[in-house]
């Protein structure tokens, strides 16, 4: 069931890996299927390049196993998965990276200020939600304030989650995300740790399409 959802989990699982956003086994993606309310996510302890759309596993929002085909669990993530869905219902598309520069942010626990302007697609500031065991309950609940309103957080000392309308669209705030911590961890080595300037919540807001462009 749902096959086509499986193929577009799988690819953009395997697209944030071959992208450099985690290594294999690492970090995991999922989808909700707004017509049945589903949650489709990647399975635990399967390599993303061996890994068959058959491979991803299907729930409830309960956390019930409704598909899961040549015995795959999903992610040992899933509570967080779904937390997250339950808090935000306008949210379909999750992705939980390792990247670099964002999870040296998160084990030094230093949120990352909105520096340049693509840090308005998740929200401003990626803040950090405090560290708990991977996988658990804890974990699931820590994210509540971080993601109440931003589509981005810090996991202090474990990685970052990104949130979308679709999973296409997490999987591009996750790349925001990761640029945005290179380039503040760039400034401030040139800069020696001081702070650049960021750019208002008020800016973002402002922001419309020019009405000089026009077409035909």
């Amino acid at each position: 069931m749902l096959d086509n959802c499986k193929k577009e989990v799988l690819r953009i699982a395997q697209t944030a890996e071959r992208k450099g956003l985690c290594i294999t086994n690492s970090g995991n993606f999922s989808m909700r299927d707004v017509e049945t309310g589903y949650i489709l996510i990647t399975p635990s302890h399967v390599s993303r390049e061996n890994m068959s759309y058959d491979d991803i596993c299907v729930l409830d929002i309960d956390g019930n196993i409704i598909e899961s085909k040549n015995g795959r669990k999903p992610s040992s993530e899933v509570l967080m998965h779904l937390e997250i869905y339950k808090m935000r219902e306008d949210i379909n598309g999750i992705a939980h990276t390792h990247s670099k520069f964002a999870t040296a942010f998160a084990v030094m626990n230093k949120p990352i200020p909105p520096i340049v302007y693509e840090a308005s697609a998740y929200g401003g500031t990626i803040n950090v939600s405090p560290y708990r065991s991977p996988g658990t309950k804890e974990l699931a609940e820590s994210i509540k304030d971080t993601l109440s309103k931003s589509n981005a957080t810090l996991l202090q000392s474990h990685g970052a989650v990104s949130l979308g309308s679709d999973i296409e669209e997490a999987l591009l705030n996750s790349f925001y995300v990761e640029d945005v911590a290179e380039i503040y961890w760039r400034i401030l080595a040139v800069t020696g740790g001081k702070e650049p300037p960021i750019i208002s919540q008020v800016e973002f807001d402002k922001w419309k399409y020019p009405d000089q462009i026009l077409f035909k």
